[in-house]
């Protein structure tokens, strides 16, 4: 258990290079529209992206970490992903963090799924086989995920508004017990859907997301990609 713990650890590490860095989970977006100002309004984004975009995400995660079929998932996803700008982010990132995936914990899964989709799978299935390669099971696959879906948007506020530091992590601290329900939620979807399919999964929408998603890639200038 302390090693599959420790590669939690290393999956969720922001510095992990898988990407992530380079995007604001839409955060930059609301920052301009005036919806992010402080710590209190960030703490509603993230509320906000953890409950639809995240719980989505570590649905696709967990069901991946569970052993079903990867293509099938990246089709659930693509589905759950109406704006063409989400997509190919989530592609993109997806194989940012395959590369990595494969260094860290080489596995013929991961080697089959490049060798399957050279365009990119959607980063939160990624995830949940990079999560099966390190020895992890759908719950903890649910975690990263939900994790990765608050915790870029509160680094991304940091350097947008030259939020302190402290408060970003404060409102990440405060999310921790809906963080549990949502891994809890997305593991126990994950194993209806061995049976009943990806239709099992959750399919959560943040439609304003969708929308500044397309905003945000049309910009000509920006901070981060997405």
């Amino acid at each position: 258990m302390a090693g599959q713990l420790a590669a939690l650890l290393v999956l969720a590490d922001g510095r992990f290079p898988a990407g992530g860095h380079a995007h604001s989970g839409g955060v930059e977006a609301a920052v301009r529209a005036g919806r992010v100002q402080d710590a209190a309004t960030l703490g509603t984004f993230c509320q906000g992206r953890l409950h639809t975009a995240g719980l989505t995400a570590a649905g696709l995660a967990a069901a991946a970490a569970d052993g079903l079929d990867p293509l099938e998932l990246d089709t659930a996803a693509d589905a759950r992903t109406p704006a063409p700008a989400l997509r190919t982010t989530a592609r993109r990132l997806g194989r940012q963090l395959l590369r990595a995936a494969r260094t860290a914990w080489p596995s013929p899964e991961l080697d089959a799924l490049a060798t399957a989709r050279p365009r990119g799978v959607h980063q939160p299935v990624v995830l949940g086989m990079a999560a099966r390669a390190a020895g992890l099971g759908p719950a903890e696959a649910a975690y990263a995920a939900g994790y990765e879906a608050v915790s870029g948007p509160a680094t991304a506020a940091v350097r947008l508004l030259g939020l302190d530091p402290l408060a970003a992590t404060a409102v990440l601290a405060r999310l921790a017990p809906e963080l549990d329900d949502i891994a809890e939620h997305a593991a126990r979807a994950a194993r209806r859907a061995r049976t009943e399919g990806t239709d099992a999964l959750p399919a959560a929408a943040g439609p304003l997301l969708d929308i500044t998603a397309e905003q945000h890639a049309a910009w000509p200038v920006r901070l981060f990609a997405s």
